[in-house]
């Protein structure tokens, strides 16, 4: 039994996971010693120490996960201590909550500062993944099966979007919309959905003309006049832009040479958070930047092929949120260091530096490997009955939805 679930486990998706975080604390190194010291007065390492101690919390965390059942986040009184702790979380911010680039998003534990919005993406992902299974036999029902999973995700989205925090929300909506396509709703309740969120958001929007309130800050505006016109103010809302091109542009093919960058002498502000991948490219050239985008989407696309091969629907939502998860982010990030959208501060997945983003990644990472050994634990030492069986039993539970719908 032991022997098989070692054999179960997809190594090559841990040695993806493995290469991207070694390489993102050595990169964490590189593009932080100079800020460390001349901005803030600290040890070259810092961040870097920093950022090794997350990575080994989270690496415990993720060998947890790894061997945890993942079933057995099914169970209603673990679903409601994560749903209420992600709700406390989030309301203690307003209490005792730390002032971090213009937003009330962290807690400040001493030595660790923690980031709840990152912590409550991944209690979303199991809250609507076990809701969604548990409703499989009245999904389309829509007061009954469609209303209470999406007014959890907005109200935690609201106590996200009032920090304010526009990317996360964005994250934890997009995460939600994707599971709920997966989730085995017909086509006509999904487009009763939208025309509902649009209709909810165009009455938010003619309120806030009316009101006469501004959606987004002068600062979040100046992010968007940067993104139009970054040439037109290089010194002002497109000077973060600006400078990340520099760093891409002078990187080329090889690169400057690791620990060679130039922008991340005060050039570049964070340039061991959100531009990470602007210093990858000036230090390591497109062979850096391949590297990373290659690991990230292999480790994308074997959690939605995860998915696909699941035989429950609990695992495939898990795998769906968790895989969409990372590469939303990934998008945003890379978006927005190459200017095809604002600049949200959304690090990078596995590469920035932040202990929260990597501590939730891996213990994702660790459910996301542990769904993956038990559906090919199954697929493999399963006996042929035993599949039949279950087959029938999907194939029943299908005839049951469509008939009630």
């Amino acid at each position: 039994m032991v022997k098989r679930i070692i054999r179960s486990y997809d190594y090559s998706l841990i040695l993806a996971i493995i290469l991207l975080c070694a390489f993102g604390l050595v990169m964490v190194y590189s593009s932080s010693m100079i800020a460390a010291v001349a901005r803030w007065g600290l040890e070259p390492d810092h961040f870097f120490q920093r950022q090794r101690l997350a990575l080994f919390v989270g690496g415990v965390a993720f060998i947890i996960m790894m061997i945890f059942p993942y079933r057995a986040f099914l169970n209603s009184t673990i679903i409601k201590m994560i749903v209420l702790g992600s709700i406390m979380l989030l309301v203690s911010l307003f209490f005792v909550g730390h002032v971090a680039g213009n937003a009330k998003s962290w807690l400040n534990l001493g030595a660790l500062n923690l980031q709840p919005g990152e912590l409550v993406k991944l209690s979303v992902i199991l809250y609507l993944a076990a809701v969604y299974d548990k409703k499989q036999n009245y999904i389309d029902q829509f007061g009954k099966g469609v209303l209470p999973p999406l007014i959890f995700t907005g109200f935690i989205c609201f106590f996200v979007l009032i920090q304010p925090d526009f990317g996360t929300a964005f994250i934890i909506s997009s995460i939600a919309v994707c599971m709920i396509l997966c989730s085995g709703m017909g086509l006509k309740t999904i487009l009763k959905l939208v025309s509902l969120v649009v209709t909810f958001g165009l009455m938010m929007v003619v309120f806030l003309f009316i009101s006469g309130k501004n959606i987004f800050s002068g600062e979040q505006l100046s992010r968007f006049k940067g993104v139009a016109d970054p040439f037109g103010d290089i010194q002002g809302d497109g000077y973060q832009l600006v400078n990340s091109f520099y760093a891409i542009g002078s990187g080329g093919l090889k690169g400057l040479g690791l620990g060679q960058s130039v922008q991340k002498y005060g050039y570049l502000p964070e340039s061991h958070t959100d531009f990470i991948m602007a210093i990858i490219a000036e230090e390591l050239g497109i062979f850096g930047v391949v590297f990373v985008l290659v690991l990230l989407s292999f480790i994308i696309l074997k959690g939605f092929s995860v998915a696909r091969k699941c035989q429950d629907p609990f695992g495939t939502l898990l795998a769906v949120g968790i895989s969409s998860m990372i590469a939303i982010q990934s998008l945003i990030n890379l978006g927005g260091l190459t200017g095809l959208i604002p600049i949200t501060g959304v690090p990078l997945p596995f590469i920035s530096y932040g202990g929260s983003s990597l501590l939730l990644l891996l213990i994702s990472m660790g459910l996301l490997v542990n769904v993956s050994m038990f559906t090919n634990y199954r697929e493999t030492y399963q006996k042929p009955s035993e599949k039949n069986t279950k087959t029938v039993s999907i194939v029943k539970e299908k005839q049951v939805r469509q008939s009630t719908t």
